[in-house]
């Protein structure tokens, strides 16, 4: 399989502002783009991608970011670093356990207590957690070609063979309207081959553009797929 995960993608007012902090946050770079700017990632953890947001009605936002912790001390360092990068806090989790914050541009994360065990091994960016259905799961698991790593009460997950950041769907019940304010980006050696297949597996092609394609997964999620 020639497909990988460069990023997840968000939309968002100012991009430079939003990358900036989580260049920042996750010790990365920044590169600049046409449409905004990218902090890549790893083999192992996902990039991020910020780009300018377009004039259609966007969504509510159907994903969040888990930052993992190896101490209290971590922890707390981890959030105050966020509120200095320009971040805001929105709330504490159950038991005080983990943080929610918002990064500049709107977009919530949250900083996991010390422990966690789901996350041990999955590296500081632990976790990308959607909102989505089992379907989904398995529709991304066989795109990735990634085991599945988590399978219970409709909740599942997937992870790289090599380890590092996973990426999880729960049915968290919102209501789906408007284009996607964060998206999947793919990039393969073989768009129209790999295009072919994700549409064998379930996905929707929605539209050519100018490197690539955009389709939809099976709960209706735009993502992206050009050659690279």
């Amino acid at each position: 399989m020639s497909l990988r995960l460069e990023a997840v993608t968000f939309e968002v007012a100012d991009p430079a502002a939003v990358a900036a902090f989580w260049a920042g946050l996750l010790d990365r770079e920044v590169v600049p783009e046409a449409r905004g700017a990218f902090v890549p990632g790893d083999k192992t953890q996902v990039g991020l991608r910020f780009v300018t947001s377009g004039t259609e009605q966007l969504g509510p936002r159907r994903l969040h970011l888990h930052l993992t912790s190896g101490s209290i001390e971590q922890q707390q360092r981890t959030v105050e670093t966020a509120l200095r990068l320009g971040g805001r806090q929105i709330d504490v989790g159950p038991d005080d356990r983990h943080v929610v914050l918002a990064d500049p541009g709107g977009n919530e994360l949250c900083v996991i207590e010390p422990g966690n065990k789901y996350l041990a091994g999955s590296g500081y960016l632990g976790e990308v957690t959607c909102d989505g259905t089992r379907r989904v799961g398995l529709f991304w698991r066989d795109t990735l070609g990634w085991p599945l790593v988590w399978d219970e009460d409709e909740q599942t997950a997937v992870q790289s063979p090599l380890g590092g950041t996973k990426i999880s769907w729960d049915a968290w019940g919102g209501r789906r309207y408007g284009r996607n304010r964060q998206r999947f980006d793919l990039v393969t050696a073989d768009p129209t081959g790999e295009a072919n297949r994700l549409v064998s597996l379930g996905a929707t092609r929605l539209r050519d553009l100018s490197d690539g394609v955009e389709l939809a997964d099976p709960d209706s999620n735009e993502f992206g797929l050009r050659a690279g």
